[in-house]
């Protein structure tokens, strides 16, 4: 699969429809939209748009599903059979499944098949197996009583998921909301329907009885305010923006209080300092920044170099980038892949423009590469300052902003500096070193002499305008249910 001889029109398409009631449909404006190969520019398909409507027709499946279908009355072992055997499919078609990522995405073949499918199969195998493990406790109160808990899904889930890990980001949103018994309305990223769809395809060969998950590709201020607005829908769950999430919260709230949990944006500080192995540090760096185009939620985007070792750093790491391999995606060699759009290219390079302009030094990069695509060279800036507008905002693409430090106190200081606390790394030897960085640094997810390390079983989640709530793990599967307190006379 990872051949430079493969092309896109050697891509199996899915569906290209809406997934509602466990049928597929037109929408029912009979409008769609255009999915674009980010690599080319080129149309790949047209896919159904789902507006108010169809989110009320989706709602209404997965209400009656709840209520009344077999979902209702299936037991726990049962629910986790079904989500083994979805995981199961899933990896027999991950390389049709990886092809149809990197061609509706832009990310290299090789992270598609080597990151991608089997995190996402990993997630739907943990909470698979936590499906008949949630459950209550009993409680001694006073009295003649007998006090007993129950973990009862919380009913119709809302989920609304980003493009930059269409398949990842789907898994973590159904899992957790599968194993506890909810049923789903998921809204999925206009910019990369085709994967989540063609999980949709799999589900329901794998047996889900109609309405338990129901997708709908389609435009934030439509259709996915729709979801968040709905007053049948328990809750709802997102990853995106800061600056939506804030109108997921409002429409939530305006609507019938709905459960709520947010997966928002991040500046993450990534702290290297002078005791660290030099070279381990730079790797690290490397991946946390560049990975997936820059185009991840925890990037390691706010570089904090400690003086000492700052020329020299620098160095290395330029060097890397002015090696890395941006092209076609479905080649074995490329390393990078385009921006997932036009807007998000245009969106990045007006930051590069912000970068320079402000006096930042601009060190490698900062350029389109070629003339069709969406590809950016990986940009390295030094000399950057905590008041820039390229160390404050979320970039979301191949930036790296290197900022000097010259101790522990200062540098906790600059890295909390910032609405976001979402992530953070630490590279040093000093153990008592990093377990203060640990400490003291306001995010949810701290990696000490590594970065991007995720697992389904490790909560995630942010402190401060970052989100609220946590994913995977327990953590993340008790957004799911509702606690009810039973007490029976004896």
């Amino acid at each position: 699969m990872a051949s430079a001889t493969m092309t896109p029109k050697d891509v199996k398409l899915g569906p290209t429809k809406l997934l509602i009631n466990g049928e597929w449909q037109d929408a029912a404006s009979g409008k769609t939209f255009e999915t674009i190969n980010p690599a080319t520019e080129e149309v790949i398909a047209r896919v159904a748009e789902a507006d108010a409507v169809d989110i009320d027709r989706a709602v209404a499946a997965a209400r009656r599903a709840f209520e009344e279908g077999p979902w209702s009355k299936m037991t726990a072992s049962e629910r986790g059979r079904l989500m083994y055997k979805l995981a199961d499919l899933i990896d027999e078609n991950r390389k049709e499944l990886a092809a149809l990522e990197t061609l509706d995405n832009g990310k290299p073949l090789g992270e598609s098949l080597k990151a991608d499918l089997p995190l996402t199969t990993a997630c739907y195998r943990y909470f698979a197996g936590w499906a008949d493990k949630i459950h209550g406790k009993t409680i001694p109160v006073n009295g003649p009583y007998f006090c007993y808990t129950r973990h009862e899904p919380v009913g119709v889930a809302g989920q609304i998921i980003p493009w930059n890990f269409p398949l990842l980001m789907q898994a973590w949103k159904l899992g957790p909301a599968l194993a506890a018994g909810c049923t789903v309305v998921l809204k999925v990223a206009e910019q990369t329907p085709l994967t989540a769809l063609k999980v949709g395809e799999l589900a329901m060969q794998a047996g889900f009885p109609p309405g338990v998950i129901n997708i709908c590709p389609g435009f934030g201020p439509t259709a996915g305010q729709a979801l968040a607005r709905h007053m049948d829908v328990d809750k709802v769950a997102f990853t995106g923006s800061t600056e939506v999430g804030h109108l997921i919260m409002k429409y939530a709230a305006e609507s019938n209080l709905k459960r709520c949990t947010l997966e928002l944006g991040g500046k993450s500080p990534n702290i290297v300092f002078a005791d660290t192995d030099i070279d381990a540090a730079v790797e690290g760096a490397y991946f946390g920044l560049f990975f997936n185009q820059g185009q991840c939620c925890v990037a390691g985007s706010r570089l904090f170099v400690e003086e000492r070792i700052h020329e020299e750093f620098v160095q290395k790491i330029a060097e890397k980038a002015r090696t890395r391999k941006v092209g076609d995606p479905f080649a074995r060699e490329t390393g990078q892949g385009p921006q997932v759009s036009s807007v998000q290219f245009d969106k990045v390079m007006g930051y590069i423009e912000a970068g320079k302009k402000q006096g930042a030094k601009l060190v490698v990069g900062g350029t389109r590469v070629g003339d069709r695509g969406y590809f950016i060279a990986p940009t390295v800036f030094d000399n950057v300052k905590d008041d820039m507008t390229i160390a404050k905002e979320e970039i979301f693409g191949p930036v790296m902003s290197i900022i000097k430090f010259k101790d522990v106190d200062e540098v906790v200081r600059r890295a909390n500096n910032t609405i976001f606390g979402l992530a953070a790394a630490v590279w040093t030897k000093d153990i008592t070193k990093a377990h203060a960085i640990a400490n003291r640094v306001r995010a949810g997810t701290v990696w000490v002499n590594c970065y991007d390390v995720f697992d389904a079983a490790a909560p995630f989640g942010g402190f401060k305008q970052s989100g609220l709530g946590r994913e995977l793990g327990e953590y993340g599967l008790s957004a799911y249910t509702e606690i009810k307190t039973v007490t029976v006379k004896i």
